[in-house]
C-alpha cells in the first residue's frame, strides 16, 4: 500500500470524518495506508505541508486569513470541508435545562485564550445578544489543560469540543447545557488542506474517493458503530461517551454529505473574524479555497 501522511492540528471526535477514513477502512479500499500524527506544540501543520513531510492536514479556513493578513500569498489550498458547524459545547457545574446565554455574564468560564475557538465563541455571544467582555474568563492552556482545570474546580462553565464534555458528564463533573454551533449556524469551521502540487497527484484523487465515501458513512451509519471503529484512537474516552458525542454531531449537522467548502460557509467565517477584529479585509473565496480533486 502507498503511505499517505496525514496530520491533525487538533485531535477530537469532532474531526471524525477524517479519522473514519482510517477507522472505517476507506483509505485501505483505495490502496492507501495512513501514517497520521498531531502537529507538535509550537509547529503549525501547514509548515509540515510546505516542507513535504505531510500530504494533507486538518486545518481551518482562518489559517488562510493569517497568511493573507501578512501580505503573503497562501502556498496551500483548503479543498474540502470537515465540519460545517462549530463543534464546541458549554458545560456547567449543574444541570440547567432552562439555560440562556445571559447567565454567562458575570460568571467564570474556562475557555480557550485565542485563535478560532475564541473568535467563534465571541461571535456566538454576539449572536446570543450578550457581552463577552462581561464574562470572567480563565485560560489555562490547551484542551487537556482546560479539562484538568474544570475537573479541579475552576470555573462555573467550560468551553470544550467533544468528547471532553460528554466524558465530564458521565464522570459526574458537569452537565452539557449548550452547543455553540446552534448560535452561529452553518459555517466553514474546519477543512482539509494541501499544496496545489499534491492535489494534482493520483494519491490526492484516491484520498478524495475515500473521503467522499466516508462522508456518506458518517451520515448513514449508527453512531455506536462509528464509535466502535474509532475507539482505538481514543483510549482515554469510554466507547458509550464517544458514541454519544458522535450522535450529537450527526444531529447538529456538522458532517453534511457534500465535501465542497461552500461560498456561503466561507462568508460566515469572514463575518466571524471581521467581528473579532482580526480580519484586515474580506478576502475572496479563491484566495483560500479550491475545489476538491476530481475523482470521476
Amino acid at each position: 500500500m502507498a503511505i499517505i501522511k496525514i496530520q491533525f492540528t487538533l485531535f477530537s471526535a469532532f474531526y471524525s470524518p477524517l479519522i473514519s477514513t482510517m477507522s472505517g477502512g476507506f483509505l485501505a479500499e483505495e490502496g492507501l495506508e495512513a501514517d497520521w500524527s498531531i502537529s507538535p506544540p509550537g509547529k503549525s501543520a501547514i509548515e509540515a505541508l510546505l516542507d513535504g513531510s505531510i500530504d494533507v492536514v486538518q486545518s481551518a479556513l482562518s489559517q488562510g486569513f493569517t497568511t493573507l493578513g501578512k501580505g503573503e500569498t497562501p502556498k496551500v489550498r483548503h479543498f474540502a470541508q470537515i465540519n460545517e458547524m462549530d463543534g464546541f459545547f458549554l458545560t456547567g457545574r449543574e444541570a440547567d435545562p432552562d439555560f440562556t446565554w445571559d447567565k454567562l455574564e458575570g460568571a467564570d468560564l474556562v475557555c480557550f485564550k485565542g485563535g478560532q475557538p475564541r473568535a467563534m465563541f465571541v461571535y456566538a455571544c454576539h449572536k446570543a445578544g450578550i457581552d463577552f467582555d462581561k464574562i470572567n474568563v480563565i485560560c489555562p492552556g490547551g484542551a487537556a489543560d482546560i479539562d484538568k482545570a474544570f475537573r479541579e474546580g475552576q470555573g462555573q462553565y467550560v468551553q470544550q469540543q467533544g468528547p471532553f464534555p460528554q466524558q465530564l458528564q458521565k464522570d459526574g463533573v458537569g452537565h452539557v447545557i449548550a452547543q455553540v454551533g446552534k448560535q452561529i449556524g452553518p459555517c466553514g469551521f474546519s477543512s482539509l488542506c494541501a499544496t496545489p502540487e499534491w492535489l494534482e497527484t493520483d494519491m490526492a484523487k484516491a484520498f478524495m474517493r475515500a473521503y467522499r465515501k466516508t462522508r456518506a458513512y458518517m451520515n448513514e451509519t449508527p453512531a455506536g458503530e462509528i464509535a466502535r471503529a474509532e475507539k482505538p484512537y481514543f483510549p482515554d474516552i469510554d466507547e458509550d461517551v464517544l458514541a454519544d458525542c458522535i450522535a450529537t454531531y450527526q444531529a447538529l449537522g456538522c458532517w453534511t454529505p457534500h465535501v465542497e467548502i461552500t461560498r456561503d460557509a466561507f462568508a460566515v467565517i469572514l463575518d466571524v473574524f471581521e467581528h473579532f477584529g482580526t480580519l484586515k479585509e474580506r478576502y475572496t473565496y479563491d484566495q483560500v479555497c479550491c475545489p476538491p480533486p476530481a475523482t470521476a
